[in-house]
């Protein structure tokens, strides 16, 4: 093969090529695939005049990241919405300033949308209140959801043009909340439809540009695959077309899992009956699963639990979406017509709903094993439940960076035992599920190497160290990033590892992450994604230049 069909080495520095292949000095690229991994003397000779050549220059290369739980249409969108995320935003008067100037630069009558505050790392300690959005934003109807997406706060004029009242009652797995029968314009869990039901709707176009920009911004982060785990969820059955649109025109540039949303009020059933069925598509766009919620979050004191959380956070067991009969109707229908079941799942009551309706659904003719259905998040949970996980397949889809973001806030809201055991990652390793690691963006930051750091040392974005004995080593912090995201998606022959007859997906990072302190980890950056031998990000022009020489 000397000389002929190799369009791409990459050498100069450590390869990662998965846990069990370990490094290699050189890689090999024909096409979209690896041909060859190994000492740069067994590499090298392969190359042409034609070859591209990538120098890593110490640098490390490693399988893209796979960002196995996020909501990219939601974040691509949410790019233009107000920043109200916790790492810029830590007062009040910082949330209201921000809506406010946001407000007087929309025409009046226009929604203002903001996303990401965290009522527990505010200087008040609590939500803001329609009330102080109206001061600042008088003419405008607000919504502002909280960091974890299970909650909003809303304006007078965005209930107004809801149509919701004093009187309006709960909705069945919702709740408005009110202090001495008055609105404080906060609505949890499947209360918010009430709410964005009413902002309007992003045409195909929009959508389309917000595709693109998440997907720029995940390659800019060494990610060559994702997913959009509620597809349906902002402009109905028309998320469809718009993925399909934005893959023609190229503005599509990663590989992408595709989970319908399935709760009564998504398009899963519709989608099912206009002919969609499960694994349509191809390595680029697959509609593979369909998801269901069965709880909230423990930040927001909505995930559901058996033992109820501190009454100094305000007690309560949290919520459940769906009675148990409802829940488990769902993932029999889902299951039978052979979706993968991406079930959110934070509280082990909300769990236990889960795990017990996916055993109901287990039958001769339709089994649950080979099937992967996922509980996502599957945060809090007890040894028993991880045991029956284990026997049928069932997969727990964590989002570590949880721990640094939210870690002080379980603290908070469950004490601290309980946040000690929170998202196992090293349990879950040996006892030989294949948990995968992801963000939940959004919600958490998609930034991979806050991640890294998290499952690398448990600490808080507070400095605070929660279940040290669950730490694992930076080859299984990236393997459950780049191989388990894969699997999860019945992706793990064709990509996850750079062995001889993969996808070339690949992230070159900026140092060598194995040589670096744990907070260290966090100033890495990714300098190269490529997909398929496709460059698709490119920090310092360093691909195009070398072309040009």
């Amino acid at each position: 093969m000397a000389g002929s069909g190799v369009d791409l080495v990459v050498s100069g520095g450590r390869i990662w090529c998965g846990r069990d292949a370990g490094f290699v000095e050189a890689l090999a690229v024909a096409g979209d695939r690896v041909i060859a991994a190994g000492g740069r003397h067994e590499v090298e000779p392969l190359a042409g005049a034609a070859t591209r050549r990538i120098d890593l220059a110490g640098r490390l290369a490693i399988p893209a990241f796979n960002e196995a739980h996020m909501h990219l249409l939601p974040y691509g969108l949410g790019l233009s919405h107000v920043n109200l995320r916790a790492e810029e935003v830590r007062t009040l008067d910082e949330v209201l300033r921000r809506i406010g100037a946001a407000a007087k630069a929309a025409p009046k009558g226009a929604w203002v949308l903001g996303r990401g505050y965290d009522h527990g790392a505010l200087d008040v300690g609590r939500h803001p209140t329609a009330a102080e959005l109206d001061r600042v934003a008088p003419d405008n109807p607000v919504a502002i959801r909280r960091t974890c997406g299970h909650m909003l706060v809303a304006n007078t004029a965005a209930m107004r043009l809801a149509g919701v009242g004093h009187n309006t009652p709960d909705p069945e797995g919702g709740v408005i909340e009110r202090k001495g029968g008055t609105l404080t314009g906060l609505f949890q869990e499947r209360a918010m439809r009430l709410i964005l039901d009413h902002v309007p709707v992003p045409d195909e176009a929009r959508m389309v540009d917000g595709i693109r920009a998440a997907c720029d911004d995940l390659a800019s982060r060494g990610f060559a695959s994702a997913t959009d785990m509620n597809v349906g969820m902002i402009a109905g059955m028309a998320e469809i077309p718009a993925y399909r649109r934005a893959l023609s025109e190229g503005a599509l540039s990663l590989r992408m899992w595709q989970v319908l949303a399935g709760n009564p009020e998504g398009i899963a059933q519709a989608a099912w009956e206009q002919g969609l069925r499960p694994m349509d598509g191809d390595e680029r766009l697959r509609w593979g699963a369909v998801k269901v919620f069965a709880d909230g979050s423990a930040g927001g004191l909505t995930a559901a639990f058996f033992d109820p959380y501190l009454e100094s956070a305000g007690g309560g067991t949290g919520v459940f979406c769906f009675p148990t009969e409802t829940m488990h109707h769902l993932l029999a229908l889902y299951h039978r017509q052979g979706w993968q079941l991406d079930i959110h799942a934070i509280g082990d009551a909300a769990i236990e709903q889960v795990l017990s309706g996916m055993e109901a659904a287990d039958t001769p003719e339709h089994p649950v094993p080979g099937r992967r259905h996922r509980i996502e998040h599957c945060g809090f949970l007890n040894a028993g439940q991880r045991r029956r996980m284990k026997a049928r397949g069932i997969l727990p889809v964590p989002q570590p960076v949880f721990m640094y973001e939210f870690g002080d806030l379980y603290v908070t809201n469950l004490g601290r035992e309980r946040a000690e055991a929170a998202y196992p990652m090293r349990t879950w390793i040996e006892e030989g599920h294949e948990p995968s690691a992801s963000s939940d963006a959004p919600v958490s930051t998609v930034d991979p190497f806050v991640n890294l750091f998290s499952m690398l040392t448990r600490k808080t974005n507070k400095g605070t160290v929660l279940g040290p004995d669950e730490t694992i080593t930076m080859e299984q912090a990236l393997h459950a990033y780049t191989y388990a995201g894969a699997y999860s998606q019945f992706a793990e022959a064709t990509r996850g590892t750079l062995a001889p007859g993969m996808l070339a997906d690949i992230a070159v990072i900026s140092a060598d992450l194995f040589s670096l302190s744990p907070e260290e980890v966090l100033t890495a950056r990714a300098d190269l994604t490529i997909r398929g031998g496709e460059v698709i990000f490119d920090r310092h022009g360093e691909v195009a230049a070398a072309a040009a020489q």
